[in-house]
């Protein structure tokens, strides 16, 4: 049985601004670049609940299909989930306001030696709304070369990665049969395809496209 949305008219559907009343608010905890804070929220019956939420500096992703339709992904460890994880060139938001095309670029240059001569949005995304403010823009790269100069050092779980271009039919069919969870990577693969069997990629966003979950200056 389908269920016909009310209120909204064809074709405008949209996630809108909203912002309910906080009566208190606690961070409990500040890390190195993230930290949890604990509020008092309004409910719209008028009762008051807790809700604990990470907050987050934000991030950029970078699906990067080069002239063969491989993308270049990475495989490392990622402790919180135990698993090597396949995923594409991603980084946080170091500075706040920091352009995320320039962070974009530099982190396929960090992880992956690589630079991109056309640059446009893909999609943004909320990773974890439900428990995390992470906004993450996630950029399509192409026309791809190496990256001049010294290849950046990695350390950490970095300095075990490994670097890959796998054609993207075969990402597309890892991600559909469930061996393949990053989330970045599953939402980049699938919109490149949907975007690509739609108005095709030149109809993208421009790289600079207003992003306001994370304003930035051009």
């Amino acid at each position: 049985m389908g269920y016909e949305a009310t209120g909204t008219a064809a074709g405008a559907v949209a996630d809108t601004p909203e912002e309910w009343r906080v009566t208190a608010t606690v961070t409990p905890f500040r890390g190195a670049k993230t930290s949890v804070r604990t509020d008092d929220v309004v409910m719209p019956d008028g009762s008051v609940a807790r809700r604990d939420y990470q907050v987050h500096p934000g991030s950029v992703a970078v699906l990067a299909l080069d002239a063969d339709d491989r993308v270049v992904v990475l495989r490392q460890y990622r402790h919180p989930v135990r698993q090597k994880l396949w995923e594409i060139p991603a980084g946080l938001l170091d500075v706040p306001g920091e352009n995320p095309l320039h962070a974009a670029q530099r982190e396929l240059y960090e992880e992956a030696h690589v630079k991109a001569e056309d640059w446009r949005v893909l999609t943004d995304v909320y990773t974890t709304p439900g428990g995390c403010d992470e906004a993450v823009r996630i950029f399509l790269a192409r026309d791809l070369s190496t990256a001049e100069g010294e290849r950046y050092e990695v350390s950490e779980e970095e300095a075990d990665m490994e670097l890959a271009r796998v054609p993207l039919a075969d990402l597309v069919r890892g991600v559909l049969a469930g061996e393949l969870h990053n989330n970045c990577l599953v939402v980049g693969v699938l919109s490149a395809v949907a975007a690509r069997a739609g108005e095709g990629f030149d109809a993208l966003r421009p790289a600079s496209a207003p992003w306001p979950a994370r304003p930035f200056e051009a």
